[in-house]
């Protein structure tokens, strides 16, 4: 009988962690899927730029703020559009189908 119950026990336990791992997994492998990155021709994004690198912000957020840290320490020119701010920024964001910021634009990519 204690064996019995044992059975079940450690059979409804894998069923819990085989369904808490795929619960935890699926959305990830999702992400796993998909590309880093996006490639296609932004030439218009630099139009009038002395730049290929494109950085559309905000002045509060915080990954915009080391963004832009990041390419001043490594010396890299870019462009830095504030999408709050200007009129721009937001059509530009909005063309490219931005949901958070930063977007960065680097080439064709």
């Amino acid at each position: 009988m204690i064996y019995k119950f044992g059975k079940q026990a450690l059979v409804y336990m894998l069923i819990v962690a085989a369904g808490a791992g795929l619960g935890w997994g699926a959305p990830r492998a999702v992400n796993w899927l998909k590309p880093a990155y996006s490639q296609g021709d932004y030439s218009a994004y630099y139009a009038g730029l002395n730049t290929n690198v494109v950085v559309y912000g905000t002045a509060t957020c915080p990954y915009c703020k080391k963004t832009r840290e990041y390419l001043r320490a490594n010396h890299i020119a870019f462009a830095d559009i504030d999408v709050a701010a200007t009129e721009k920024g937001k059509t530009d964001f909005d063309k490219l189908g931005g949901s958070s910021v930063p977007v960065v634009l680097i080439g064709d990519r």
